[in-house]
């Protein structure tokens, strides 16, 4: 409900839907919300919101401290809170909210420590703290936490922290001189610590190598001439550390991005490795791009198959930009409106990347998955069919009645109801307003 014009209060009703995963009410004049006008305290039923996964509240007056029971939300992946005059510390309770991925508590009267469970959420690569009081020192440890990398920690504008990596510039930490006498005391043990974590150290550079080693010759065979090597933190720094204002969508397999590499804006489509299936729809997208190109498709500029600051494994796809988005928002947006004659040259479109598809490619490939949101629009309103996560390589089958497509693909709703039937009906779907 973005963009609405929508006024007045949200109801107290919204506090019983205690299934509610996401709600969108940003950039309304409701006193709701992100670039609202909300004020007063953050109310306590938000414990309620066990399902709760994003909370967006930026840019609004709330003032008072986060109450405890937001710590029930263990689902909580996005939390924004930028932009207000939040007070006191951060509550224990956070030490619950080990999804979180971003963290955005900039510019609010925060004080206290900057909590160190923070180092130890595995899936954190977002951490905005600027423009608060916080005092004490700043984490730096473990190695592939969020504070150990620049690009992902930020703390400016609290002119009580002290430590952390150098990156930070950041004054040093007066110790305590008796944790100096202590230090003094074990000398051994540092050493052999010391010996344990090199070794340690050589292994894991050792099978990063190995792993890091084989991947890009994978990608290299696979991708033929797409030779552009990115890498993740290439990616994070491009999207503003895969920020929502930068997000475009979300599918069934990932997350699309808008990023700027080398000055060219692109599309970055990050896969949820965590969803079944989304290893094989980076695969089926690589194998499928790899030797098609035609006007009518989204063009590939290059893959990237790596590992987070986690160490977790990380696959992305970077397109060309569309600047004009994709046919659902034309169609179905509510700025959207395309003529009659806009639909018929886009139905062109779409039939002359699918001919090529079908007929013209040295394997026949089916999209499996054709539908208004995987058809995106250039600056010249040029439809580009996109997504091949579902497309299917037609091979001849090895007996008369056998099919090479055995199972069936595709979105509810546009899934094809024979195994190798064509995308025939999408004309009719996309002259119609209503489908």
């Amino acid at each position: 409900m973005s963009n609405c014009k929508l006024t007045g209060t949200i109801p107290h009703d919204f506090g019983e839907l205690r299934l509610l995963e996401s709600i969108h009410l940003n950039s309304n004049k409701l006193s709701d919300l992100s670039n609202n006008h909300l004020e007063g305290s953050l109310p306590s039923e938000i414990s309620k919101q066990t399902y709760l996964e994003e909370l967006i509240l930026s840019k609004n007056k709330f003032s008072g401290v986060i109450p405890d029971g937001l710590g029930v939300c263990s689902g909580l992946q996005y939390l924004f809170m930028d932009g207000n005059s939040f007070h006191g510390n951060i509550p224990s309770s956070f030490a619950s909210l080990a999804s979180l991925l971003q963290i955005d508590l900039s510019r609010n009267n925060f004080s206290g420590p900057i909590p160190a469970v923070f180092s130890k959420f595995p899936k954190l690569y977002y951490l905005n703290l600027s423009y608060n009081d916080f005092e004490g020192r700043v984490p730096s440890l473990p190695k592939n936490s969020v504070f150990a990398n620049a690009s992902a920690v930020f703390v400016v504008g609290n002119s009580r922290l002290c430590g952390g990596i150098k990156q930070l510039h950041l004054p040093k930490c007066n110790e305590n001189q008796s944790m100096k006498r202590i230090k003094l005391t074990i000398p051994i043990i540092s050493a052999l610590v010391g010996v344990v974590a090199i070794m340690v150290g050589v292994v894991g550079l050792y099978l990063t190598f190995i792993k890091k080693k084989e991947k890009p010759l994978l990608l290299d065979s696979m991708m033929g001439n797409v030779t552009m090597k990115v890498s993740y933190d290439m990616l994070l720094k491009a999207t503003a550390g895969f920020s929502l204002e930068t997000l475009l969508g979300t599918g069934s397999f990932g997350s699309v991005f808008k990023g700027i590499l080398d000055g060219k804006t692109v599309a970055v489509k990050v896969l949820n490795l965590q969803h079944s299936g989304a290893s094989k729809s980076f695969m089926a997208e690589c194998n499928t791009l790899r030797n098609v190109r035609h006007r009518n498709l989204v063009g590939i500029i290059t893959v990237c198959s790596s590992i987070d600051f986690q160490r977790n494994d990380f696959k992305a796809l970077i397109y060309e930009f569309m600047p004009n988005g994709s046919l659902d928002q034309w169609l179905h947006g509510v700025d959207g409106n395309m003529s009659l004659a806009q639909r018929v040259d886009v139905a062109i479109d779409v039939a002359h990347a699918l001919n090529y598809l079908h007929y013209e490619c040295e394997t026949p490939i089916v999209h499996c998955d054709l539908k208004p949101s995987n058809i995106l629009l250039d600056n010249d309103m040029v439809a580009h069919v996109g997504d091949f996560g579902l497309a299917k390589f037609l091979t001849e089958p090895k007996h008369p009645n056998q099919s090479s497509t055995s199972e069936i693909r595709g979105t509810i709703g546009y899934s094809a109801p024979g195994n190798n039937f064509k995308e025939y009906l999408f004309v009719t779907c996309l002259l119609d307003n209503n489908k």
